[in-house]
């Protein structure tokens, strides 16, 4: 059994009995964000669970694009189960803290196109956790416009920036 196969197992099991005692709506949405340490944008989806009045699971993934410089080309993403606690509520905007785990995989390869001694790749995955912030816009329909910045204790540290929609279902 491989590392993601077991974070997504343990993700998964943790999750499952929250997920029925819910009081208010489940949330799924999807994000564009950008990671300092990769310098350049992702793609995600995103949940949200309530177990409590102010309390909330939020699992995630995050894609960021490929980057290529030099031919060398970077792919990461990231899976991550956090814990949302609101704050404040107040003119339409829910202001919360973040914290949960973070896995991390990244894939680093150099495609030799001049000759020089072969293509080689590596790739790595780490667990982390995540601390951060974000707020949830209020407008007045199904549609509820969020902005997130957590930072992910990994190796190296990244800073992520992200903002998307959820939609209640």
């Amino acid at each position: 059994m491989n590392l993601k196969t077991l974070f997504l197992g343990v993700c998964m099991a943790f999750l499952a009995p929250f997920i029925s005692n819910a009081q208010d709506e489940t949330k799924l949405g999807g994000y564009l964000a950008y990671g300092t340490e990769i310098e350049n944008i992702g793609i995600g989806v995103n949940a949200e669970f309530p177990i409590a009045e102010q309390l909330t699971i939020a699992p995630s993934f995050t894609y960021f694009l490929p980057k290529d410089e030099y031919g060398v080309k970077v792919s990461w993403f990231e899976v991550n189960a956090n814990a949302n606690y609101y704050f404040v509520e107040a003119s339409g905007v829910s202001v919360y803290g973040l914290g949960g785990l973070n896995y991390s995989s990244v894939k680093v390869s150099y495609d030799d196109t001049f000759g020089f001694g072969g293509d080689y790749s590596a790739s790595d995955g780490r667990f982390g956790l995540n601390l951060g912030a974000g707020a949830n816009f209020e407008i007045g329909s199904s549609i509820l416009p969020f902005a997130e910045l957590k930072y992910v204790i990994i190796d190296g540290g990244q800073l992520v920036i992200a903002a998307g929609v959820k939609f209640n279902i």
